[in-house]
């Protein structure tokens, strides 16, 4: 499984508007296109960041979608955002699982990082059995996931929890977790934020 995501940073009042764009617009004719097994979009309401991310089935149904979601990307940055702030990235999706779907209100942490390159198995295999069972214990957790970029040695790991309180609750023991990531993984956190998940039409399948 494989996923692409695209990174703006919404006008001032035009955040629900994008939302509304992409939930009417890009989801349904994303639905027709092969391979693709979902969509969901993130948003911080204070600094109008917004992150869209699209999942495919492989990495050819993913290249081959291009074509059809450069105008729609486009007309998101044109209508809705700053063309200097977008940034798209391609993924794997290397862990997925899902204690239970996403209901209104939930809220997400994402964590980037970058660790040496090469070592991207045996990282997820640590993270596999030192940190996930410690997330999974979270008060609100839903699901979560790790996508990773082999060549530039980047992941993205991602934390659903049902709501703000549980976002709020779980703060200081995320960052603990970080900090142990940081000394067992031997990565580098680049940057870490606390969304609302505004969009969750998922069909990943588990990965572990």
């Amino acid at each position: 499984m494989y996923a692409r995501s695209t990174t703006i940073r919404a006008g001032s009042g035009s955040l629900d508007d994008a939302i509304a764009y992409m939930r009417d617009e890009v989801w349904p004719a994303m639905q027709d296109m092969a391979g693709c097994v979902g969509l969901s979009m993130m948003c911080d309401r204070e600094t109008g960041r917004c992150i869209a991310t699209s999942a495919w089935e492989d990495q050819q149904a993913m290249w081959a979608s291009a074509d059809r979601i450069h105008p729609m990307r486009e007309h998101l940055v044109q209508h809705f955002g700053a063309s200097d702030d977008m940034e798209v990235q391609e993924w794997e999706i290397a862990v997925l699982h899902r204690e239970h779907a996403a209901a209104e209100g939930a809220c997400a942490r994402i964590t980037w990082t970058r660790g040496e390159p090469g070592r991207a198995d045996q990282l997820l295999d640590m993270y596999r059995s030192s940190l996930m069972p410690r997330i999974q214990e979270m008060p609100g957790f839903c699901s979560l996931s790790m996508l990773v970029d082999r060549d530039s040695a980047r992941a993205v790991g991602t934390v659903v929890l049902d709501g703000r309180e549980h976002l709020e609750q779980t703060r200081e023991q995320a960052r603990m977790l970080r900090e142990e990531g940081v000394r067992i993984l031997g990565v580098d956190v680049l940057d870490v934020a606390e969304m609302d998940l505004v969009l969750a039409h998922l069909r990943v399948p588990e990965t572990v």
